[in-house]
């Protein structure tokens, strides 16, 4: 019957052709009988010889339903399209680049072709052996297919460990088996972890949510990817953990000035201290132009590591040939990563920031400091674990909200006042009259500035643009607006004024972060309340609210008297909040039952469950589980403030 009703509708289809088609469709592995996942259609077409980006292609625009699975008639159109088309590529390549539709047929986007391979061979290698998802690997580099992998979530959540170890827990995750595939909610529950995690790391994550995921849209995962892969990479590529960075001081630059450099900025430092002392005339810039013929790769190479980079690639003219002569250098010390000769030559700037930040985790080649040097440069000031911790979460914090330039170094990055003022901006849009900030020139430094390319836009170089520092009267004028903005907000600045912020007291700064940063809680949970009719929201009413929310549930737990609870270490109290809001989401089988006396790592294990549980749920959190166990009270009371504006949606 199906066979005679899809000719009336397809009558350029034979009737063999038609029972062909349809025995095709049965023999599909599928445990929803007559309804098939888009990538086993997409694995069975390649099978029988079809292009994977062309099918996938043309499966955009075949009208499958809300579920995403793919019906007998869905795949009969599928086919008929596919020998409708034209000679013509479906996804044309320019200059490396394939153009793909976007979400409509008026909106399309361009993807790297070099990035997508070079990200999907990191993911192939850091993830080879996975006990969840080591059997979908590897991914082909030459397909398109890295996006359909990463809809379900998995691939994103484990990438993200492998950048910051232990931000998610993976007990937590949904996991398909051979009989029973992910659900849509189950899907989207594992990209929700996806996006708060990233957000929780520090990457970017605009314009970007979990159905975007799910729906494998290229431009936007790759981004992320590129993110994620740029987090880990860069993450040692701090003063703290390598002191003899100090060196990268220039003449008349205090410790101050190099902390205040981005990760991306300080490579650029190491990269041009190496040229240096290697007598070589050249510097680097940027990581694109800069970088593109070779040479300054050869003497970094051979500065490192002189017994294995030879210099002889300076000698060869022909520049794709001295390219690959480069990565042969970088092969002999085990760092060809990311590049290959034509994105070398290209100048592309992601790829050849990702090779430098290898170079450097493996062969920093910076001697430890001597005593005299460790006397002229000094230390980092030491500060308390608590204000550390704040800090950090502070500057996740600011960042999610997109403020530019990101924040790196929470007190130094604020001195100038500009970005608490995008924050007061952020949280309660227009109460910046922006005429009244002085602002810093972007790329006041005319050596960074962007090249520009031959159409005449602006390129991406691959490294954050310097800025002019304001003088110290500006920025004494622009913190000083911040303190009146705090206080006509209500906030208790009481002793702060706007040059604390400027000369960095770390004390008076966390305070002020740390109430506009309450204020963005308690107004999100004031908007969403329908008892506060108005009226900003107390800590005493949201923790009045996580104990009447736990006992509904469990009537027999003991309620906790402040966020500064020692109960709160175990993490048991905020587990069974988070079963009083979605019935089932804990697994108890997972849960220590530990008291607060007990061992420490049961404890912690205890909060990071909650943590990801919480972020499952598409609560943004900011904390580690640390915070927890040692009970941060101001760090706790944003997580059940969180679970509050998620519970009140």
């Amino acid at each position: 019957m199906d066979a005679f009703r899809l000719r009336k509708k397809y009558p350029e289809v034979s009737q063999d052709e038609m029972f062909d088609l349809i025995n095709r469709f049965n023999a599909i592995q599928t445990d929803t009988p007559g309804r098939v996942d888009k990538q086993r259609v997409l694995q069975s077409l390649q099978a029988s010889g079809e292009s994977y980006d062309n099918a996938r292609e043309v499966l955009k625009h075949v009208s499958v339903d809300s579920s995403g699975k793919v019906e007998l008639e869905d795949w009969v159109e599928l086919n008929v399209k596919l020998r409708q088309q034209t000679k013509e590529a479906l996804l044309p390549s320019k200059k490396g680049k394939v153009t793909v539709h976007g979400s409509n047929a008026n909106v399309s986007h361009t993807i790297n072709e070099d990035e997508r391979a070079e990200f999907t061979n990191h993911i192939n290698a850091v993830l080879e052996g996975d006990p969840d998802i080591g059997y979908r690997l590897p991914i082909p580099t030459n397909t398109m297919q890295l996006f359909d992998e990463c809809r379900d979530g998995l691939i994103l959540c484990k990438l993200i460990n492998d950048s910051v170890p232990d931000t998610i827990d993976v007990r937590v995750l949904n996991k398909p088996t051979p009989k029973k595939p992910l659900n849509a909610f189950q899907i989207t529950e594992n990209n929700n972890i996806v996006i708060t995690s990233a957000k929780a790391i520090g990457c970017s994550v605009v314009n970007i949510g979990p159905t975007d995921i799910a729906e494998g849209r290229e431009h936007l995962i790759l981004g992320l990817i590129w993110q994620i892969i740029r987090r880990g990479l860069l993450a040692q590529v701090d003063i703290k953990l390598h002191p003899e960075l100090y060196r990268l001081c220039e003449e008349g630059e205090t410790i101050e000035d190099l902390l205040r450099l981005t990760p991306d900025q300080i490579l650029l430092r190491w990269f041009n201290y190496h040229l240096k002392q290697a007598g070589w005339h050249r510097r680097v810039n940027n990581f694109s132009r800069d970088v593109s013929d070779g040479e300054n790769y050869t003497v970094l190479l051979h500065q490192l590591v002189p017994e294995k980079c030879s210099t002889a690639p300076l000698q060869t003219r022909d520049i794709r040939q001295r390219a690959e002569q480069v990565l042969q250098n970088a092969d002999a010390i085990g760092c060809r990563k990311y590049l290959t000769p034509a994105s070398l030559v290209s100048g592309n700037p992601r790829l050849n920031l990702a090779f430098v930040a290898n170079l450097f985790n493996n062969y920093p080649g910076l001697a430890p400091l001597d005593e005299q040097e460790a006397k002229d440069y000094g230390v980092v000031e030491d500060f308390d674990a608590e204000g550390e911790r704040e800090a950090r979460v502070f500057t996740l914090w600011l960042n999610s909200l997109g403020v530019e330039p990101p924040v790196f170094n929470l007190f130094e990055n604020l001195k100038d006042g500009v970005v608490l003022l995008q924050a007061f901006d952020k949280i309660m849009p227009g109460s910046v009259v922006w005429r009244r900030v002085s602002k810093p020139k972007a790329g006041a430094n005319e050596e960074v500035s962007s090249p520009t390319s031959a159409d005449g836009e602006e390129e991406d170089i691959g490294v954050t643009p310097n800025q002019s520092k304001l003088s110290r009267f500006k920025q004494v004028e622009n913190c000083n607006y911040v303190v009146d903005l705090g206080k006509q907000a209500g906030m208790h600045l009481v002793g702060i004024q706007g040059s604390d912020i400027v000369d960095g007291s770390k004390t008076l700064v966390l305070g002020l972060v740390w109430q506009l940063m309450r204020k963005n809680i308690t107004q999100t949970l004031t908007s969403l309340s329908k008892s506060a009719q108005g009226r900003p929201i107390s800590d005493t009413e949201i923790l009045k609210w996580a104990n009447t929310t736990a006992q509904k549930a469990k009537p027999g737990i003991k309620p906790i008297r402040s966020f500064k609870d020692p109960s709160l270490t175990t993490g048991l109290f905020l587990l069974d909040l988070l079963e009083a809001l979605r019935p089932g989401i804990v697994d108890p089988a997972l849960v220590i039952n530990v008291s607060e006396s007990g061992p420490y790592e049961d404890r912690r294990q205890n909060a990071k469950l909650a943590i990801s549980i919480a972020r499952k749920m598409n609560a943004l959190i900011f904390l580690v589980p640390e915070d927890i166990v040692d009970v941060r009270a101001r760090l706790i009371m944003t997580f059940v403030g969180s679970l509050m504006a998620i519970a009140n949606q």
